[in-house]
C-alpha cells in the first residue's frame, strides 16, 4: 500500500468498514478547531500528548521525544484502532507536520495499512469530503503490545559518531534560513549540526501543498544525495532530522513514497528524534552557521 492517499482516493473508500481517519492537526487551539470542523468520523490525535512524551529538559530527548511504546498502544486502543484498521491521517499543514509523525509511529509500531492525506484537511474540504463538528463516538479496541519501535532511530551520540566517521548522510529538513542560522523561531539557538546537509521538507511538495509524484521525488532525492556525496554508496545510512523529530518524518514518508528505500537497497532512514531542539541545547555541542 502506498503511503500517500489523495482526497479523490479517500472519497472512494470513505464508507469502508475498517477505515479509521485520524486528525493530527497541531497548534494552541488544535482540539477546539477540530471540534469546530473536521472530516466526518475523524478521531483527534494530539501531538504533545499522544505522539510524544515531553520531558523536563529538551537537552535530553528534544521537544518531542517518542512516548513509551506501551503508552502509544494504549492511545491506539482508545482511538479504536486494531491490527486490520486502514488508517488515513491528516493535519492542516499539508501532511507535513504531525500527520507524518503519526504515520511513522504507526508503521514503526507495526500497523501495515497507514496512509497520509496529500494536501491535508484543506484538500479534503475542497474535494467535498463530508465534514462534521463536535465529538465522534467509537468503541475502544484491544491491541497486541509491541516491545520496541521497529523502525530505526539515532541518538545524539550516534549522529555525532556517524558524522565524524563519514559513515552517514545527515539531512536537516528545516527551512533553509533556519539551517543557515539566520534566525531561529522555535529553538534557543540558530544554526545547524556540523556536517549535516539541508534538504527542506518543502521540497517534497508542489505549489499547492500536495506531494510530488513518486517519480519526481525519486529523481530529486537521487540528485540531492549525489550532490551531497559524489562517491555515494547507495547503502550508506541516512539520518533525518528537523527541529524536534516531527517534520523529519515527512521526508522519510516522501522517500518511502518515492520507492527510494527499495531502489537503493537501503533500510528505512534513521530518525534522529531529538533533532536540533536537543543538539542546540546540549552543552558543548558545536553549532555551524552559514551567515
Amino acid at each position: 500500500m502506498k503511503p500517500i492517499i489523495t482526497a479523490t482516493e479517500l472519497s472512494e473508500i470513505f464508507n469502508q468498514e475498517n477505515l479509521v481517519i485520524l486528525d493530527a492537526r497541531t497548534g494552541k487551539d488544535a482540539r477546539e478547531n477540530y471540534l469546530q470542523n473536521h472530516i466526518k468520523g475523524a478521531r483527534f490525535i494530539d501531538l504533545d500528548k499522544d505522539l510524544a512524551e515531553i520531558g523536563e529538559d529538551a537537552a535530553f530527548g528534544g521537544r518531542h521525544p517518542l512516548p513509551k511504546i506501551s503508552k502509544f498502544a494504549e492511545t491506539l486502543q482508545n482511538l479504536g484502532i486494531s491490527e486490520d484498521s486502514h488508517i488515513v491521517v491528516y493535519d492542516t499543514s499539508n501532511g507535513a507536520n504531525a500527520a507524518a509523525r503519526c504515520w511513522w509511529m504507526l508503521k514503526s509500531f507495526g500497523v501495515e495499512k497507514v496512509q497520509v492525506l496529500s494536501g491535508g484537511f484543506q484538500t479534503a474540504e475542497k474535494a467535498g469530503i463530508p465534514l462534521k463538528s463536535g465529538e465522534e463516538i467509537f468503541e475502544k479496541t484491544s491491541f497486541i503490545l509491541k516491545e520496541n519501535w521497529s523502525w530505526p532511530t539515532s541518538t545524539l551520540e550516534e549522529v555525532e559518531k556517524e558524522i565524524s566517521e563519514n559513515s552517514a548522510i545527515v539531512i536537516d529538513v528545516r527551512d533553509a534560513y533556519r539551517y543557515r542560522g539566520e534566525s531561529e523561531p522555535i529553538d534557543l539557538v540558530a544554526g545547524h549540526i556540523p556536517g549535516a546537509i539541508n534538504i527542506p521538507f518543502s521540497e517534497n511538495l508542489d505549489e499547492n501543498g500536495a506531494f510530488l509524484s513518486p517519480e519526481i521525488l525519486k529523481e530529486k532525492y537521487q540528485q540531492f544525495l549525489a550532490d551531497a556525496s559524489p562517491q555515494l554508496n547507495m547503502t550508506k545510512k541516512l539520518i533525518i532530522h528537523c527541529g524536534s523529530g516531527v517534520t523529519a518524518c515527512h521526508t522519510i514518508l516522501a522517500l518511502d513514497y518515492a520507492g527510494f528505500v527499495t531502489l537503493s537497497g537501503a533500510e528505512v532512514p534513521n530518525l534522529y528524534v531529538g533533532s536540533w531542539s536537543e543538539w542546540s541545547r546540549r552543552e558543548g555541542k558545536e553549532i555551524a552557521k552559514e551567515v
